[in-house]
């Protein structure tokens, strides 16, 4: 069918949908409506998120309410707070003429309000699993007049564990009169058990299950390492012409880190996860769709429940562990028949995760090209210059120049005026690059920090590789450590506390339960590190320069800092083996450990352990 005027429906129904500008059904809308508003039945749904399910359910269940009848004829069962106040609003809208109205349960919210809402007469309701029992334990909601019970997304209710919650649920309602509709964008094994348990002889409606995903989404994935993810996460939202979208991760600390990350660097970031409070939830919602911001990191928690307008980007910061959650994540953009773009990075270890994701939703990932800063800088010098052209009113400002003015600009070049131009507008783009360092918690440890891509952070503005001079490092040892100067993440760490006695990570160091090791996990440090000690960040496409050495006035590692031991350029390791400490053994790697823990002061338990070493060798 083209027109919603085709399935006869009521005036009232009509003129709502028009007035919400939907003037053709979608294709799960078109397949649902005729078998809805017809006889009452059980049915089985299976489309992809995003496609239009919530008024292909709402609007036959407006039809079959009887509006002079106030008490709760219909349950609408969400996983998320989230969805269940979008559905809710969604169906308001829809029955607003009809009189019919709707009340929103979940938890985290106050029982009174709810409470007041059920007893004011709401022939709708729509909740959460969890506060759906509790009301129904209370005899707040009874269910004697129940006519249709609804799951919208079950595959996800059942994946957060709400099982045994739904299954409480349809086991109270009576069966006589009401009739189950199980809307659901895959069909796993536990979904299929539920619908052969509660449903009786369903009619089924399938739309879009051989991509699983919209049309309209363009999939590509970029290969980095752990430690880089944040700084390539930046490039993509610099590259892109208008972002406005969502970086889902795997864990809520996550989140937290990522989200700080970005608002330290400027832009305009949100969290949404699940330890936030029901009101600091709306207040970022209502930020994020008044474009007060417009990057919201999240965890899968909110993946069902964001039903926003006109997302570009989904970017997929962290592969999720189910991979069901992809479809669900993906969903968030190209909806409606719009366009979007679905990003994740993926490392090394997680490329087979690309195939299995390919197979499941039958679609298509390109790789992509990581953005290098030249890209970057050469996209926000062209964005100046067209607002330049764009500017119509240049006459008056010119009138002001005077004699003095018109001076100054002819002893300069055309080419000139223009850089000293584009460099005070955007001064970050030319400005030499430095570090910036998330929490330690914020990335997996176990990967060192080497990824060299041509055109990542290793790349010069000329898109060289850079060229690291050789230290006393891991390269030192038989490692080569190809971490760019200007890399987000440093291997020492006294370069993210700014403190000597801390010591180098990356050195090879004694360890009584698996003799010496190399420990090369990123140095990233907590969130309590103090403003003074956290290097400022200016992106920038330039080369920026080495991190100074000791005698250079930088931040010195720990053995530089010793009074025992020579400091400068040479390091901590031509300063180990010079002075034969070779903590390589197992005898030495008990010893210093048990030497350590009964002194305090592990710098100068060191220097102790290492002088009565050589003074036994002798």
């Amino acid at each position: 069918m083209q027109t919603f005027e085709e399935f006869n429906l009521s005036p009232e129904i009509l003129r709502a949908i028009n007035e919400l500008g939907y003037t053709t059904p979608s294709p799960i809308q078109a397949e649902t409506l005729p078998l809805l508003l017809s006889e009452p039945k059980d049915f089985l749904g299976l489309a992809a998120t995003g496609t239009g399910k919530t008024a292909a359910f709402g609007i036959p269940a407006l039809e079959k309410i009887d509006p002079a009848k106030k008490t709760v004829q219909v349950i609408v069962l969400c996983p998320t707070r989230e969805l269940a106040l979008q559905v809710s609003g969604q169906i308001d809208l829809l029955g607003k003429h009809k009189s019919i109205r709707s009340v929103a349960i979940y938890g985290g919210a106050s029982y009174g309000d709810q409470i007041r809402g059920l007893k004011s007469g709401a022939q709708i309701v729509v909740g959460t699993p969890g506060r759906v029992i509790d009301h129904i334990e209370k005899g707040t909601l009874r269910l004697e007049d129940i006519r249709i019970f609804i799951l919208d997304e079950a595959d996800e209710m059942i994946s957060m564990g709400f099982k045994e919650e739904i299954e409480k649920i349809l086991e109270s309602v009576p069966r006589e009169e009401s009739k189950i509709w199980l809307f659901s964008a895959t069909m796993d094994r536990e979904v299929r058990k539920v619908a052969d348990k509660f449903l009786k002889d369903p009619a089924q409606v399938q739309v879009n299950q051989k991509t699983m995903l919209s049309a309209t989404v363009e999939q590509f994935y970029y290969m980095t390492r752990e430690p880089n993810k944040p700084e390539v996460l930046c490039k993509l939202i610099d590259a892109a012409d208008e972002f406005y979208g969502l970086v889902f991760c795997q864990t809520k600390e996550l989140v937290i880190n990522l989200t700080t990350y970005l608002s330290d660097r400027g832009y305009k970031a949100d969290c949404l996860h699940g330890d936030k409070s029901q009101d600091m939830r709306e207040r970022t919602m209502r930020s994020f769709r008044e474009r007060r911001v417009n990057i919201m990191v999240c965890t899968d928690v909110a993946s069902r429940g964001l039903d926003v307008k006109d997302i570009t980007h989904v970017i997929n910061f962290s592969i999720p562990r189910e991979l069901d959650n992809y479809v669900h994540r993906i969903g968030r953009t190209a909806r409606s028949g719009k366009k979007g773009i679905a990003m994740s990075l993926v490392t090394s270890s997680h490329l087979r995760l690309i195939g299995q994701i390919e197979r499941l939703t039958k679609s298509r990932m390109v790789e992509g090209r990581i953005p290098s800063r030249r890209d970057i800088a050469a996209k926000k010098v062209l964005e100046v210059l067209n607002r330049v052209q764009a500017q119509s009113d240049f006459k008056k400002p010119m009138e002001l120049l005077g004699d003095k003015g018109r001076e100054i600009i002819a002893n300069m070049p055309a080419d000139e005026v223009v850089g000293r131009f584009l460099a005070m507008m955007i001064p970050d783009v030319f400005a030499e690059a430095e570090r910036v360092e998330m929490p330690a918690s914020a990335v997996r440890h176990g990967e060192r920090s080497r990824d060299r891509e041509a055109s990542g952070p290793g790349a010069s503005s000329s898109g060289r590789r850079y060229d690291r001079p050789r230290h006393s490092g891991p390269a030192s040892r038989g490692g080569s450590d190809s971490r760019p100067p200007g890399s987000r993440y440093s291997s020492s760490r006294s370069d993210s506390r700014g403190d000597s006695r801390s010591g180098s990570r990356s050195e090879s160091r004694p360890d009584s339960r698996s003799g010496p090791r190399t420990d090369s996990r990123p140095s990233f440090r907590p969130d309590s590190q103090t403003s003074e000690s956290r290097p400022s960040e200016s992106r920038s496409f330039g080369r920026s320069e080495d991190r100074p050495s000791a005698a250079e006035g930088g931040r010195t590692s720990r053995s530089a800092s010793s009074p025992s031991r020579p400091s400068g350029p040479s390091g901590a390791g031509n300063d180990r083996r010079k002075s034969g400490f070779k903590p390589r053994t197992s005898e030495d790697s008990g010893g210093i450990r048990k030497f350590q823990k009964k002194n305090p002061d592990r710098e100068r338990a060191t220097d102790k352990y290492r002088n009565l070493r050589q003074e036994r060798d002798l």
